[in-house]
C-alpha cells in the first residue's frame, strides 16, 4: 500500500506539469483553433524567467575586506549583492532565497506580453490556414526561441533551488498512519501539485464566473454569433492567448527546482502535452486536466521496479500506448465534443 500511495504522489506531481501545459494548449486551440507547437517553448521561457529574476537579485559588487585573508594571505575579495544594501543583509538574503516563488510576479507580465506579441505578430496570420501550416510555423518559432535561450544562457542546465524552507522531504507515511519513513516525499513536489491545483482552479473560475470568461466560452462555441452581437471577440481571444502563455510560463517557473532549466526542456514536454490534449479531447479543458493527471499516474506506476522487471522500458512508451488505445476506441478523446477528430 505504501508503494501504491508513493506512485500516486509521483503521478500527481508529473500530472500537474502535464495538466498545466495541456490546459494552455487547449485554451489556444479552443479559442483560436490554432495548433500551437511553440507552447512547450513558453513553458521553457517561464523557467528562464525564474533564472533571470534570480540572477538579477544576485547582481553584486566586490569590495576588499582587509580584516580577512584568502589562502595566499591576500586581503579577501567579497561579493556583496546590491540587494543587501537596499533591504539589509537578512531581508536581502531572504528575498534571494525565495527567488523562485517571487519570480511569479516577474513572469506573469512577461509571459502575457510574449503571448500577445506571438498572437498579434505571427499566429493571427495563420487562423484560416491548414493545421499543417500552423504546426510548421509554430514549430519553427519554438526552435528559434530554443536557440535564443541557448545562445544567452548556454547549453548546460542551470540549477535553481527551491527556498531553504522547502528543501528536504515530508514524512507523508507517518502522517497517515504508516511506519515512519515508509512514504517520504519532497516538499517542493507537493508545493508544485498545490500550485497547479490553484492555477487550474483559477482558470476554470475565470472562464465560468466572470463576464469576460463567459463571453470567451460563448465565442468558443459560436464565434460568428458573438461577433454579430457587436463584441470584439478577436481582442478577447488575443488576451486568452496571453493568459495561456502565462499559464505555461508559471508552470515552468515553479518547475525549475524540480528540473534544472535547460534550452530543450520545452521540447521534452511538448510531445507529451499534445498527447495529453488528444487523449483528453481536442478543445476540452476538463479533458486536458483529467488526461494530464491520469497519464501522469499511469506513467508513475509503469516506472515501478516491479513493472520494469517484467516489461523493461514500458515507462517510456506507456503514455503513447494509452493514446493509441483511446484514439482507436474513442477518436474524439475522453471528453472531446462529438464530431471533433471523428471525420
Amino acid at each position: 500500500m505504501d508503494a501504491i500511495i508513493l506512485q500516486i504522489l509521483n503521478g500527481l506531481d508529473k500530472g500537474s506539469a502535464y495538466a498545466l501545459i495541456a490546459l494552455g494548449l487547449t485554451l489556444i486551440f479552443g479559442t483560436l483553433g490554432v495548433v500551437n507547437f511553440a507552447h512547450g517553448a513558453l513553458f521553457m521561457l517561464g523557467a528562464f524567467c525564474a533564472v533571470t529574476f534570480s540572477r538579477l537579485l544576485q547582481v553584486s559588487y566586490t569590495f576588499t575586506d582587509a580584516s580577512r585573508t584568502d589562502f595566499l594571505g591576500n586581503p579577501l575579495q567579497v561579493e556583496v549583492p546590491y540587494l543587501y544594501d537596499i533591504l539589509g543583509e537578512s531581508a536581502g538574503a531572504a528575498v534571494i532565497d525565495w527567488a523562485v516563488p517571487i519570480s511569479i510576479l516577474f513572469a506573469i507580465p512577461v509571459m502575457l506580453l510574449i503571448g500577445v506579441i506571438m498572437e498579434r505578430g505571427l499566429i493571427k496570420h495563420f487562423y484560416k490556414r491548414p493545421h499543417a501550416d500552423q504546426i510548421l510555423v509554430t514549430f519553427g518559432l519554438a526552435i528559434v526561441l530554443q536557440e535564443i535561450i541557448k545562445y544567452f544562457y548556454g547549453a548546460n542546465p542551470i540549477p535553481t533551488p527551491a527556498p531553504d524552507a522547502f528543501i528536504g522531504s515530508f514524512d507523508f507515511g507517518a502522517m497517515i498512519g504508516f511506519d515512519a519513513g515508509s512514504i517520504v516525499y519532497p516538499y517542493w513536489r507537493m508545493v508544485y501539485f498545490g500550485f497547479a491545483a490553484i492555477i487550474i482552479g483559477a482558470v476554470f473560475a475565470f472562464l465560468r464566473f466572470t463576464t469576460f470568461g463567459m463571453v470567451v466560452r460563448a465565442g468558443m462555441a459560436d464565434r460568428e454569433t458573438v461577433t454579430l452581437l457587436g463584441i470584439d471577440i478577436d481582442r478577447r481571444f488575443t488576451i486568452m492567448f496571453g493568459i495561456a502563455a502565462a499559464v505555461a510560463g508559471l508552470a515552468g517557473v515553479m518547475y525549475t527546482p524540480i528540473n534544472s532549466p535547460n534550452y530543450h526542456m520545452g521540447m521534452d514536454f511538448l510531445v507529451l502535452s499534445f498527447v495529453v490534449v488528444v487523449v483528453g479531447g481536442m478543445g476540452s479543458l476538463p479533458g486536458a486536466v483529467l488526461a494530464g493527471f491520469l497519464l501522469g499516474i499511469i506513467e508513475a506506476f509503469a516506472s515501478m521496479p516491479e513493472v520494469l522487471d517484467v516489461l523493461p522500458g514500458i515507462n517510456q512508451i506507456i503514455i503513447y500506448l494509452v493514446a493509441i488505445i483511446v484514439l482507436l476506441t474513442r477518436p474524439r478523446g475522453l471528453m472531446g465534443r462529438k464530431g471533433v477528430m471523428e471525420d
